[in-house]
């Protein structure tokens, strides 16, 4: 899973981590991290940094990418923009290139800006040649009322809907 917000507590995190904990048995999610990732920059491709080609391998490895993303502006965090950046090179050798991915969104009640980040970065993903799964598509609104202090869910909604792997279009 890529979760575009850097914030430890974040909504989309404790969205991530939900997903990761009540997956079966036979699907294991981890977290690759981006917040470490230098900005991408194209004077660095011939001696990459070491987390450049780290992240590189770990979205290479992966099975799938899971994006878990919040809105920031009708588009994606800067930091995972980045990391769409830095996974996309070197031309035509892009880690990106046929991994198979999946988007999520969440935000707190109002408005419908996971809207827009979802969208914005299925994009990208084409341009990557990340077959992203069109359906189901998951939206989740109302987010900050889905988890209690230590991140945990806190309804049978929460649960239901992470069990069926985003089974619906938008939940609110």
């Amino acid at each position: 899973m890529v979760v575009g917000s850097l914030r430890k507590e974040s909504l989309n995190r404790k969205v991530a981590r939900a997903v990761a904990e009540l997956a079966p048995a036979n699907l294991k999610l981890s977290t690759i991290e981006i917040g470490q990732l230098p900005l991408y920059n194209e004077d660095m491709d011939e001696k990459p940094p070491a987390q450049w080609t780290e992240f590189r391998d770990r979205i290479k490895a992966a099975d799938a990418v899971l994006f878990v993303t919040p809105e920031y502006d009708r588009s994606v965090p800067a930091a995972l923009k980045n990391a769409l950046d830095v996974g996309s090179r070197l031309y035509g050798k892009g880690a990106w290139s046929g991994q198979p991915g999946a988007v999520v969104g969440a935000s707190p009640p109002g408005g419908i800006g996971r809207f827009g980040a979802n969208h914005h970065l299925r994009q990208a993903l084409v341009f990557l040649d990340n077959p992203a799964m069109a359906q189901p598509v998951a939206h989740i609104g109302g987010a900050d009322k889905l988890f209690d202090a230590s991140g945990k869910p806190v309804n049978d909604g929460t649960s239901t809907f992470t069990e069926l792997h985003a089974g619906t279009c938008c939940v609110d």
